[in-house]
């Protein structure tokens, strides 16, 4: 077999692979055995066919199995025999192809980058500190209590916050339109559910009562048949129903699965569930400090084939999330492409971290991992069982475990402050990171 390999890019490779022609016969020669020994020919018994008449009839399609086999065969080989590290599959172009003839084909592919990661001093992060206090923990009764508000019926004026049954009916220009009316619609004052002007139009209204407002569509409105219009609303007001905020109570404490223990005990029970996610996201902000550093110390070219196949699971991913009718490939790659480079550029700079580094799951951080998450349940014993058992969940937290490392061992470099901050602020959404 020959080989010759030739750079068209930083990462395309074209190579050229010769296979010579006795390869080939002694190849399509075992198929033509095989065939023989099982082939059906009238006038003759099985495995008595003479080889004339099996070449004869079953040659040319040998033929075809075996040149394919061996361009798949000889460009694992080539790829082995010259150290190269494929990114894809390769594009395979014959270049001669003649029985009685050597093979000789032109195999273009991309590789994964050959690179060392660094920088580590040159990261600057930022460690939040904080802790969860009284005051935080009342404020998160304040806010379960609302989640579990319930509305009663109210003889008074509609206030914010009250919940309205109404019926509307829209129109524009004296038009009705599409989807701008509805009958015994739960609305909330204050929700900002509607379009802005139509609640605060509602306050003050009593049941029974009909108005007549005149709020103006957003410009940026997404229906943009409405954007930007003026409508009038022919309002009814049903009836009207003021919020009642649950008592802290045992009744309560049990719709969160707290049955002993009274307040103290669920103030206990959240403070260790804000203590969790306090824990959880000074950990993601780290972390997304660290690979933004990563990421801006260590620029790569990556291979097109491996961007293009996390565009596809993007795609996918969006299909199962928002569901509809919609098909992965009828969402525009371009929606897909920053956040699919980002992606796997930083999983090959960890990979390499992991690499350089020699790092390994930590058994003892993987379990802790693990009866931390199952801690969140009535019953973590069971949780942390099934993941034992389950070895495509272990896998998943031990790669979780081993990003974890690489931030670890990135901090030990890095240059790192604390700060001081509160509760809220800790636990605040991280802001989506900018592409690579």
């Amino acid at each position: 077999m020959q080989v010759s390999v030739e750079s068209t890019s930083a990462l395309e490779r074209r190579m050229t692979v010769g296979v010579s022609v006795e390869r080939i016969e002694t190849e399509v020669n075992k198929r033509l055995q095989q065939t023989a020994r099982r082939a059906k020919v009238p006038g003759f018994r099985p495995g008595k066919v003479p080889m004339s008449v099996i070449r004869q009839r079953y040659e040319d399609a040998a033929r075809q199995e075996a040149l394919g086999d061996l361009i798949q065969s000889t460009f694992y080989e080539a790829v082995v025999e010259q150290k190269l590290n494929p990114a894809g599959a390769p594009a395979v172009e014959p270049k001669s192809f003649e029985k009685g003839k050597d093979l000789e084909y032109v195999a273009t592919f991309e590789v994964f980058p050959e690179f060392t990661v660094g920088g580590f001093e040159a990261i600057a992060i930022e460690r939040l500190q904080a802790d969860v206090a009284d005051a935080d923990v009342d404020n998160m009764l304040e806010i379960l209590r609302k989640q579990n508000t319930r509305f009663e019926a109210a003889e008074r004026a509609a206030e914010n916050g009250d919940q309205l049954n109404i019926d509307f009916v829209g129109k524009i220009d004296g038009e009705t339109f599409a989807g701008g009316s509805a009958k015994g619609t739960q609305l909330v004052l204050g929700s900002g559910r509607m379009i802005p002007g139509f609640e605060d139009a509602l306050v003050g209204a009593k049941a029974g009562e009909e108005r007549v407002i005149n709020p103006t569509f957003p410009a940026d409105y997404q229906n943009l048949d409405l954007a930007g219009k003026a409508a009038e609303f022919t309002v009814t007001v049903n009836s009207i129903a003021a919020p009642q905020l649950p008592e802290l109570n045992d009744d309560f404490f049990a719709l969160f699965g707290v049955k002993e223990g009274g307040l103290d005990g669920f103030r206990a029970e959240v403070r260790k569930n804000m203590e969790r996610e306090l824990r959880q996201a000074i950990k993601s902000k780290i972390k997304n400090q660290v690979m933004d550093g990563l990421l801006a110390a260590n620029p790569i070219e990556v291979p097109k084939a491996l961007i293009s196949n996390e565009v596809d699971r993007l795609r996918v991913q969006a299909v199962q999330q928002f569901g509809g009718n919609l098909k992965p490939d009828q969402l525009p790659a371009e929606l897909f492409e920053e956040q699919a480079k980002r992606r796997v550029v930083l999983g090959l700079v960890v990979a390499e971290v992991v690499k350089q580094c020699e790092l390994k799951p930590d058994d003892a951080r993987v379990r802790e991992m693990i009866q931390e998450m199952a801690s969140a349940y009535q019953e973590p014993e069971q949780v942390v069982a099934w993941y034992y058992k389950n070895d495509q969940q272990m896998n998943e937290v031990r790669s979780v475990v081993l990003e974890e490392q690489v931030v670890d061992t990135v901090l030990q470099k890095a240059n790192v402050t604390d700060k001081a901050v509160s509760y809220e602020e800790a636990v605040k959404p991280v802001e989506a990171p900018q592409a690579a």
